[in-house]
């Protein structure tokens, strides 16, 4: 090992990357063990930046890693990847090598969140303390920027970003799974370094000069020279006082837990200030960045796990008050529990879910986002106590999460008002969506929730003349001279204080406040409460269709007896409108109703006279109709009313397939060789005889009648009116043609080898029974032709 440990450190770089092209990964993963068990300092910190890269892939996204985000527990290399990168493992022994050092790693300023790389480029101190004094200038000039992190800021940066970094997916993989290898680290991670029980473990090298300190109000413009690298920080204060020499371990470590969390909520949530969210309630302005599915899942379980790891906190510590805490020991991490989701998470959480409920996708997957704010709006669920028995509709919100629910208040009552326009837009017909509707209105029914919401209104609510008369000395108690009522009043008055801060910090100082229980919300439910009530009918009308098409496609029919139209196998009918999923629609929105009701107080006689103001009978009559719809330059165009109607079901367009019936798409029940063959066959034959086919169809006569009955459409003159755009395109399938592709079914194929057999049986060879089938066939439309349009009729 002497010979190696002289080796050059470019020679072990360089070695390191031409590694990467020959060695699997088990084998490169256990080279580098022994690098960093047997290397100092000073050689590894030349190969951190590429072994970082070559694992998260390039902030550009160019270079993939090692692909944890599609890497799952299926592949082989799962294990050496989760043991490599474990918190204890190999890789943070490196990190915690370099972390005793004085070593620097540059990021570009681009490349970090878009408010943050603003105020930089503005020359404005960010809110994040963890970006405070970390500023390289280049020798170009201002062109590229770029922050110094630590080696383990940088690790962490690394690991977060590589969550957001477009990247093409894998052949054979897809995203937002919850059991890759990337979202079991951040679990992994979450757990280790913010644990619910116990302090964080030691990291083997001790050090102190890597704490972060607290999120602080922006200062004003400064200059770019007041706060590089190597000038003294502008914020030296911590949210807990700097541990002393002789003080707990924990104390000295706390700094990682605090760098973990603010990389993670910096890189995930922060990408919209105040003023951008403003902005982008305007439509003419791109948004700057979209999450996807998968991030959404990740911010859920920190949401969840920030939680836990927040109501871990010991009840003495819980309702201790600051004043009290500040004279008896508390440990940092105690310390950190008590302020993290409020300090850390709340704004960038809101913003981020604001930006979701506006720009996402009226589809399913607003699942993902819709649960994580469920999730926040929810902290009881995660206390880690024995769950009740009861069913979750019946459990009463306890009255200790009463300033949880004040100082969360736009969380629950803005984010819901958003939840309502998304809402009146979406099909709830679908069981998916219908499912949505139903999860939020469980939610806020559960007892004292709206109680709740309700009262943190009426303090926001409050004259502003109430903070006035705050007093400006401590209040007596009665043994002192003085009542309960002034420690009453300061309580509330504290509690009014509290609230409109909140409020006044997320919306800004001229926020016009709308009531979540005010007269225009409570009509918003009500229009909602009709559109449920319109689609439970509409879910009843299909569910009935349904079960009429198929008493008509019975095993009878499938002999020869249903309607042979393609077009009633074409009309684009979804999943979610199976029988079972429809089912599941009115149960969902039975429920809705019911709990919507009784958040807003409505009883059943209001709720009779929402509903019977549809009229059932309208419903079954305007369900016959067109769309709500004016009239165009080139047909009709849809109006915002017809569209809704469309949503909901309420009217829809009947749409039928108007070209060539040769060329529609091969059905499961057809051969495909066949219809091909069949095909051409049948294009040679029209090519050749087209000629002689019009002039047959032509002939009045009754030749005529029984050529046009062969050769063309049946259900030509009954088509609906086309548009524009598609009336060119229909003339051409309506000449007289001659189509085989009735031969290619299955169940064609099996009547005639039936037919065959059963003629075989009366000792009939297969001249005869073929010759037996043409007259058959020539009998059965000479009857249509005579007596068709009579049936027809009846």
């Amino acid at each position: 090992m002497a010979a190696q440990t002289l080796q050059q450190p470019s020679f072990l770089l360089a070695n390191l990357k031409a590694d990467t092209t020959t060695k699997p990964l088990l084998q490169r993963c256990q080279d580098l063990v022994k690098i960093i068990d047997e290397y100092p300092a000073k050689e590894l910190h030349l190969i951190f930046p590429w072994l970082v890269e070559s694992v998260f892939g390039s902030l550009d996204g160019i270079i993939a890693g090692w692909n944890l985000r599609f890497l799952h527990s299926r592949s082989n290399e799962y294990n050496i990847v989760m043991d490599f990168l474990h918190p204890s493992g190999p890789m943070m022994k490196l990190v915690y090598k370099l972390q005793a050092e004085e070593y620097k790693y540059e990021i570009p300023v681009n490349y970090l969140p878009g408010p943050v790389k603003a105020c930089i480029q503005e020359g404005v101190l960010p809110d994040c303390p963890l970006f405070h004094n970390k500023l390289q200038f280049p020798l170009s000039g201002l062109l590229t920027l770029n922050i110094a992190l630590n080696p383990f800021e940088y690790f962490m940066y690394s690991f977060a970003y590589c969550l957001i970094t477009p990247k093409n997916y894998p052949q054979g993989h897809h995203g937002s799974s919850t059991d890759s290898a990337y979202f079991v680290l951040v679990d992994t991670y979450l757990k280790y370094f913010l644990p619910s029980e116990g302090n964080v473990p030691l990291s083997p090298f001790s050090d102190s000069r890597g704490s972060v300190t607290a999120p602080s109000p922006r200062a004003s413009t400064v200059s770019f020279a007041g706060y590089g690298v190597h000038s003294p920080s502008l914020l030296k204060h911590h949210i807990f006082h700097q541990p002393s020499v002789n003080a707990e371990p924990s104390a000295q470590e706390i700094w990682r837990s605090e760098t973990l969390l603010q990389m993670f909520v910096e890189v995930w949530l922060h990408h919209y200030s105040l003023e951008m969210y403003q902005k982008l309630q305007s439509p003419q302005v791109k948004e700057p960045f979209s999450p996807t599915e998968e991030h959404v899942l990740v911010v859920r379980l920190l949401v969840k796990h920030l939680h836990a790891f927040s109501n871990s906190l010991k009840p003495e510590q819980l309702s201790s008050s600051p004043s009290a805490h500040s004279h008896t020991h508390t440990s940092p991490l105690e310390e950190f529990k008590r302020v993290v989701v409020q300090r850390f998470v709340q704004q960038k959480l809101y913003l981020f879910l604001q930006h979701c409920f506006g720009h996402w996708p009226l589809d399913a997957s607003f699942r993902a986002v819709l649960e994580t704010w469920l999730s926040y709006i929810q902290p009881w669920r995660y206390t880690g106590e024995k769950p009740n028995p009861q069913p979750d509709q019946n459990r009463t919100v306890p009255d200790k999460w009463e300033t949880f629910v004040q100082e969360n208040l736009l969380m629950y009552t803005k984010l819901f008002q958003v939840f309502l326009n998304r809402a009146v837009r979406t099909d709830l017909v679908n069981a998916k969506n219908a499912l949505m509707v139903f999860r939020v209105a469980k939610v806020f029914a559960q007892p004292n929730l709206a109680e709740m919401v309700q009262k943190g209104e009426q303090l926001f609510l409050e004259p502003e003349h109430v903070l006035h008369h705050r007093q400006p000395r401590g209040y007596l108690t009665p043994s002192q001279g003085g009542s309960y009522l002034s420690s009453r009043q300061r309580v509330v008055t504290d509690m009014v204080f509290k609230v409109k801060s909140h409020v006044y910090a997320l919306e800004g100082q001229d926020c016009q406040y709308k009531q979540m229980f005010g007269t225009e919300i409570r009509g918003a439910v009500m229009k909602l409460i009709q559109i449920i009530a319109q689609a439970r009918q509409t879910a009843k009308r299909i569910s009935d269709q349904s079960g009429e098409v198929a008493a008509n496609n019975s095993f009878l029919s499938w002999f020869g007896f249903g309607s042979p139209d393609l077009n009633n196998t074409f009309h684009g009918a979804e999943p979610e409108e199976s029988g079972e999923c429809l089912k599941k629609t009115h149960e969902f929105l039975d429920r809705a109703l019911e709990n919507l009701c009784q958040i807003f107080k409505l009883n059943q006689g209001q709720l009779n006279q929402l509903i019977s103001n549809l009229g059932s009978s309208e419903d079954d009559g305007n369900s016959k109709q067109l769309p709500d719809c004016i009239q165009g330059e080139n047909g009709l165009v849809l109006t915002d009313l017809g569209r809704r109607q469309i949503i909901n079901g309420l009217r829809r367009f009947d749409i039928q397939y108007q070209g060539d019936p040769d060329l529609q798409p091969i059905r499961s029940y057809e051969n495909a060789l066949l219809v091909r063959l069949l095909y051409r066959i049948s294009s040679l034959v029209n090519e050749r005889f087209a000629g002689h086919m019009n002039t047959l169809c032509s002939r009045p006569d009754f030749l005529g009648r029984l050529g046009r009955h062969y050769l063309t459409d049946p259900g030509v003159s009954t088509q609906l009116r086309p548009s524009p755009r598609t009336r060119l395109r229909t003339e051409s399938s309506r000449e007289p043609r001659l189509s085989l592709r009735v031969l290619a079914s299955y169940r064609t194929i099996l009547l005639l080898l039936l037919f065959y057999v059963f003629g075989a049986f009366l000792s009939l060879g297969p001249f005869s029974s073929t010759m037996l089938l043409l007259a058959g066939g020539f009998l059965y439309g000479l009857f249509m032709m005579l007596f068709g349009d009579k049936l027809k009729t009846h």
